[in-house]
């Protein structure tokens, strides 16, 4: 485990190594996710999915998850800066991550056109940097492309959950802050301002590989969200897995596998063989 700093702002990472003649596989946690949440259950999906492909891999956690430093006044009043912001989330969250963080990171870690691999949040943030920025191919499960009711009445489920139920003190393993981890998530999806977040029009700009992963059991999304995302790039590969819920790596990890690698073997072999786009 080792921490890198962006900006001031010090950032959990792990890597898993492997050959030098292909991109790297980035991956990108959801919204309670951290390095730590990749290995619950006594598995480490990544490290397989690398094994199994032939590639190195990095995981990180965002700010405020895991081992990364938190986020000043998470639930207080917003402001902006360079990179980072403080605060409440605004609904842009996830853009910030994807156009101001990811790039930053991506430099310092010296893999300049990565294979994103991401989860719901962490999906959605890999699509939004693959609409801007080249990659060498994306990977994304459960990703949010737009907000639905099923979404924010599982999300309402996980706040009962932590102020009464048991998740604050089963997710306290995971990270350094859990309050911080979990009211930067929480708050935000549950705000007005958040319902009408819509990421399609920036899917559009997708040119790069892109394989859309999501369970038909997702209790954070309907199989609209893969429909609206292949809509939106017409040259993504689609999966919808059987019997599987939000976590694709979690719940069928096997399959899950099994169909992401003929995705990554079709992908260039080079690291630096990945065009960069005028967009």
């Amino acid at each position: 485990m080792d921490r890198i700093d962006i900006d001031g702002v010090g950032l959990e990472v792990a890597h898993i190594p492997g050959p030098a003649d292909k991109a790297p596989l980035l991956f990108l946690h959801e919204g309670l996710g951290s390095v730590a949440m990749w290995r619950q259950r006594g598995g480490l999906w990544p490290q397989a999915l690398c094994e199994a492909s032939g590639r190195a891999g990095w995981m990180y956690s965002r700010r405020g998850y895991g081992r990364s430093d938190p986020i000043p006044d998470v639930r207080g009043p917003w402001s902006d800066g360079s990179v980072w912001t403080r605060g409440r989330h605004q609904p842009d969250y996830m853009q910030r991550e994807a156009e101001r963080v990811l790039p930053q990171l991506i430099q310092a870690l010296g893999i300049p056109a990565p294979v994103l691999v991401g989860h719901s949040d962490g999906a959605t943030i890999a699509l939004l940097h693959a609409a801007t920025h080249p990659v060498a191919g994306c990977v994304v499960m459960a990703p949010h492309v737009t907000v639905e009711a099923v979404a924010l009445e599982a999300i309402r489920q996980a706040r009962r959950a932590y102020e009464a139920g048991d998740l604050r003190e089963r997710l306290l393993r995971y990270h350094a802050d859990v309050d911080n981890a979990f009211w930067q998530w929480n708050d935000v999806w549950l705000s007005e301002a958040f319902r009408s977040f819509d990421i399609r029009d920036a899917c559009r700009r997708i040119r790069d590989p892109l394989l859309v992963i999501q369970g038909d059991a997702d209790e954070y999304g309907t199989l609209a969200q893969v429909e609206e995302t292949a809509r939106a790039v017409p040259h993504a590969q689609t999966c919808v897995l059987p019997a599987c819920g939000h976590s694709p790596h979690r719940d069928q990890p096997d399959a899950l596998t099994a169909r992401v690698l003929p995705f990554l073997a079709g992908l260039a072999c080079s690291a630096g063989a990945t065009e960069v786009h005028r967009r």
